[in-house]
């Protein structure tokens, strides 16, 4: 029988989705590698939807007829919200190799499709061959591809994956050969949205390029995910610190969303904060006075811009006010 996995809503809104994961044949040239490349399941992940989402359009693209044209799926938010985490996870479950691809404003068209160059053919002389560039090596095998940053591309970038991204579903290579999208390959991509905020280098999306994608929003997980996502990580911390943990972020991610200039904060809360950065400075200050405190002050406040502090201290005072008294963690 082959091997499945079986995705459920967190919604509790649709029927679990069962799906046949993928298996990397062994007549591709870089299979080892390739194997190399599957993800490993997170024990911790809480998937808050976006998973379930995936396996939902995957559903549909094994299940319908030759009418069905893939769709490549984009996943926008801010920083912190786990969008490329998701993406990995999906492929660590479906057991596809994974490459995750930055498109930042370095990354030129020849860095993805490949190039020719010149190699000493041992005889003192040089010869051409052509090397593959990322996306097309990815594309010679079983893969799922995450572009990450879309947004941050520059536009030669963008129109040379014009092609593989529609309804042609190839890459024409200057060589003459033509690289399909084959039937085990998934394609992805992740990107901040386009306002005001400072992420630097990125760009409003070519309307040409996104038209492209099928564009779901990631929003900051609310009060009740991240107090499943810190327990279960963490089955030891005691409850006050988890449940304050998770009022920080959320007021301080509301706050970040804010329209109103003057009450806004300009940096948020990201998840490794909450879930990697915080927990570490509870386990480096658990024996002081206010544990919670020396780690907020060490690990969250040197992340916020100086003209935010202010802000995030205002949070502090609203929500927590002084920290727990009781050892954080219960081991």
């Amino acid at each position: 029988m082959p091997e499945t996995v079986t995705f459920h809503d967190p919604l509790e809104e649709g029927p679990p989705i069962t799906l046949e994961v993928f298996e990397v044949p062994t007549d591709v040239t870089d299979a080892a590698q390739r194997i190399g490349k599957i993800p490993e399941p997170d024990p911790y992940y809480v998937d808050v939807g976006m998973l379930y989402r995936f396996a939902a359009l995957e559903q549909v693209r094994r299940e319908s007829g030759p009418e069905f044209v893939a769709q490549h799926v984009a996943v926008r938010g801010h920083m912190g919200t786990g969008k490329d985490h998701d993406i990995e996870q999906f492929a660590a479950l479906l057991r596809l190799p994974y490459f995750r691809i930055p498109l930042t404003g370095e990354v030129r068209d020849i860095t993805l499709i490949g190039s020719t160059k010149l190699h000493g053919d041992g005889k003192g002389g040089t010869e051409s061959r052509w090397e593959d560039g990322d996306i097309t090596r990815a594309l010679r095998g079983p893969a799922l591809v995450n572009l990450s940053e879309l947004n941050a591309a520059g536009a030669e970038t963008l129109f040379a994956l014009h092609g593989l991204l529609d309804r042609y579903q190839a890459l024409d290579l200057p060589t003459g050969e033509t690289v399909r999208l084959r039937d085990d390959v998934r394609l992805f991509g992740t990107m901040n949205p386009t306002d005001l905020r400072d992420y630097a280098g990125t760009q409003t999306l070519n309307k040409a390029f996104a038209d492209r994608w099928v564009i779901w929003e990631k929003d900051f997980p609310t009060d009740e995910q991240l107090t499943s996502m810190l327990r279960r990580r963490y089955t030891t911390m005691a409850d006050p610190y988890v449940e304050a943990i998770g009022r920080l972020a959320v007021e301080v991610n509301t706050s970040f969303q804010a329209r109103d200039a003057a009450t806004r904060v300009e940096t948020p809360m990201s998840l490794r904060t909450v879930l990697d950065r915080l927990p570490a400075g509870l386990r480096m200050f658990q024996r002081a006075d206010d544990p919670l405190r020396r780690a907020w002050e060490t690990f969250v406040l040197p992340h916020v811009d100086p003209y935010d502090r202010d802000h995030y201290e205002t949070v502090w005072s609203a929500v927590v006010r002084k920290g727990p008294g009781e050892p954080p963690f219960n081991d």
